[in-house]
């Protein structure tokens, strides 16, 4: 602001900052950027940028410090947990990403020119590090701020939040009637190995679940994206998937297969996690499809630089 007093631009800078966290290294591979970020608190988290085949972009925001809900096949669960992220620093974490965008060419010399001054992220996704329902008054005031017609004008539908399946807040969001889509991480609807895989279903159980999502669609609630990370030997089973189109019934889902992205030192009873092998995942999904289900599989985005689902958090955060 060159317009004001130098005294009073002095003052502004001393006494206040427009961001909170700072970048402190970025990595790009696969049409895909992870951001590591330093907070005011020196914690750090990351945030990623994705580019699908569309040329569509993405941002893949987080919502903690860790995550405390400990998934076996989850890097960032592996991490313990430390906070919950406030609304800046979820925004901010928009603002970085649209940063690069912005300083970022996209497309032939006319389609930057038409989207100069103009917001060129596609989506907002709550998956990055941490479970957006244990901080829902922030994640609700993160969106309110996005969808803010003075500000991002950023549509609801373009905007999901994926979650473990936390029941209570499942319910107040299928009570609000102020929807964006919803994702549930999903690898089995087998209770008893759900329970192993995710600890934190041992208090979230499917039934609960299924019932809020119910009212969530009844309520007006768009269709559900099921996310089944496949896990080698563990998960891949017809049975499990038969589980997954039980569970759907009723509900109008899609369901998206994960294949399980590599992770050091994450095992499951004792033994290192896997990769499901291509004949698992036809075989899985083949279950799927002929249940009538939609089914759809993640691209392996972003894997060489730890981007992927399940792989962020390359850090500690239970000593920062």
């Amino acid at each position: 602001m060159t317009d004001i007093p130098v005294l009073l631009q002095k003052e502004l800078t001393e006494r206040f900052c427009l961001f909170s966290s700072a970048v402190i290294s970025s990595n790009n591979a696969d049409n895909t950027t992870k951001m590591v970020l330093a907070l005011k608190d020196e914690a750090k988290i990351e945030s990623v940028l994705l580019s699908d085949n569309k040329n569509r972009l993405t941002a893949c925001l987080s919502t903690q410090v860790g995550c405390p809900c400990n998934c076996v096949f989850c890097k960032t669960g592996s991490l313990g947990f430390k906070r919950n992220l406030d609304s800046a620093e979820i925004v901010e974490q928009f603002l970085h990403l649209k940063n690069f965008c912005d300083n970022t060419s996209r497309g032939d010399a006319k389609t930057q020119s038409e989207n100069k001054g103009k917001h060129t992220l596609d989506n907002i996704v709550f998956m990055g590090m941490g479970e957006p329902l244990l901080n829902l008054e922030n994640v609700r005031k993160a969106i309110s701020i996005f969808n803010d017609k003075k500000g991002l004008n950023f549509s609801q539908r373009r905007i999901t939040v994926s979650t473990c399946g936390i029941c209570d807040s499942l319910f107040e969001i299928a009570e609000d009637g102020n929807f964006v889509r919803l994702a549930l991480s999903l690898p089995t609807a087998n209770e008893n190995l759900r329970q192993l895989l995710m600890p934190i279903a041992k208090t979230n159980p499917l039934e609960k679940i299924k019932q809020a999502l119910l009212l969530f669609q009844r309520n007006g609630g768009g269709r559900i994206t099921l996310e089944v990370p496949l896990l080698g030997n563990i998960n891949t089973s017809a049975k499990d998937a038969l589980s997954i189109a039980s569970f759907a019934k009723g509900l109008k889902t899609v369901v998206n297969i994960i294949p399980w992205n590599p992770v050091s030192g994450l095992v499951f009873q004792g033994k290192p996690l896997l990769e499901p092998n291509k004949k698992e995942i036809q075989e899985y999904t083949s279950v799927l499809e002929n249940a009538k289900l939609k089914v759809t599989k993640r691209l392996h985005k972003g894997r060489s630089v730890l981007g992927a689902c399940g792989q962020l958090g390359g850090f500690s955060v239970k000593n920062m």
